[in-house]
């Protein structure tokens, strides 16, 4: 834990904490000296990071649950406002995706998880988050993590690029609305990256190859998930003060050709 870190001192809440960008988020933040509280579905895996920060000198709190249930959202927030005494930032990051179908073969309950995670999670937790800064007169900041797939058709299926298109959009309007209350909102458009999720879609029975997956980028490979949590704690820290309302691509050059 670096006292001179770039989130010392802040408290964050992190979603889609137990694996992946969410987990490395979770080491990096404490690591810049955040007080982190973690949120995913799968518990065991939840409180072996804890432990893990834990025992490397920093501070978490484990709050289970479904971003796809408000009263879990509400939950994990109450928990770093009565842990740890507020809630500073907060970085949603939970997501869910497909490939391999086109938009006619994609059934209805895909659909609905899809949008449920990827928006609707995105809601829940941004309406708990904000109610707790305004209510407390907090500066904060919150990241969304989005998508390649939020700027155009990666491949994904139709529901999945929708959705992250919805992250950006609400993304932006929350930034206008509570710009002048010091919260400061932005989305991360992030390219492929080598997650448990992503490597299932590299697995039969879909296996598109990794090649396949960052051909597009100009750094023809795929991000670890610390790329992607540097970039959040940036966010995050007050060292990006002036921004808000953006679409910052951590996506190996994806987004620019």
């Amino acid at each position: 834990m670096q006292h001179d870190g770039l989130l010392f001192g802040k408290t964050v809440l992190i979603t889609g904490a137990s694996s992946g960008i969410g987990a490395a988020a979770a080491r990096r933040f404490a690591a810049e000296g955040a007080r982190v509280v973690l949120m995913a579905r799968r518990e065991q895996m939840l409180h072996s990071l804890a432990a893990d920060i834990t025992r490397d000198g920093g501070q978490a709190a484990v709050s289970v649950g479904d971003v796809t249930r408000r009263h879990d959202t509400d939950r994990a927030v109450e928990m770093a406002l009565d842990v740890f005494g507020g809630l500073d930032a907060a970085f949603n990051n939970a997501g869910q995706g497909a490939m391999g179908q086109r938009l006619h073969e994609v059934e209805h309950e895909v659909f609905d998880d899809i949008m449920n995670v990827n928006v609707r999670g995105v809601w829940n937790c941004m309406r708990a988050q904000i109610s707790a800064m305004v209510d407390r007169g907090t500066r904060g900041s919150i990241v969304n993590t989005s998508s390649t797939a939020g700027l155009f058709a990666t491949g994904a299926v139709a529901p999945y690029v929708a959705a992250k298109h919805a992250v950006l959009g609400l993304t932006r309007a929350a930034a206008a609305e509570y710009g002048d209350q010091g919260i400061r909102v932005n989305a991360l458009i992030v390219g492929a990256t080598r997650t448990e999720m992503l490597e299932s879609v590299m697995r039969e029975p879909i296996s598109v190859p990794e090649s396949a997956l960052s051909r597009r980028a100009i750094q023809q490979r795929l991000a670890d998930p610390d790329e992607v949590a540097r970039a959040a704690a940036w966010l995050c820290s007050d060292q990006a003060s002036f921004v808000t309302g953006g679409a910052v691509p951590v996506d190996g050059g994806c987004s620019a050709v």
